[in-house]
């Protein structure tokens, strides 16, 4: 079991940066691969960015170059810093942890954190 607790959402202001926290109870932090993901209303949650195991990372093109994710394994902790914020960065945002276990595959998600880019 993986417990995920977000934390940095806030409001910013257009071409402003926020830094986004995600910590991981539990062991085996370094086996999972770690998420962000984002949800605005009406729409389904979406992928911006992951980092694997390995420090692999991968970016929705909308974020490529503005936001950068990454892991502290020694903390349990995975980042996102977001720069050059635009309005319709403006979402719930969702850690997650993939935790892969033989064949299985157990997906954790935190409870969201509200960021809010003002024009």
């Amino acid at each position: 079991q993986v417990h995920l607790e977000e934390s940095g959402g806030g409001l910013a202001q257009a071409g402003g940066s926020l830094k986004l926290s995600c910590s991981a109870s539990g062991s085996g932090f370094r086996t999972l691969r770690m998420g962000w993901y984002r949800q605005t209303p009406g729409h389904q949650r979406e992928l911006v960015a992951d980092i694997s195991v390995f420090g692999s990372t991968n970016y929705a093109d909308s974020v490529e170059g503005r936001f950068t994710i990454s892991r502290d394994n020694a903390k349990n902790t995975v980042y996102l810093e977001m720069s050059s914020l635009k309005p319709e960065d403006t979402a719930v945002y969702y850690c997650k942890a993939q935790q892969r276990v033989l064949s299985s595959i157990n997906d954790y998600w935190g409870q969201g954190t509200q960021v809010t880019v003002s024009a």
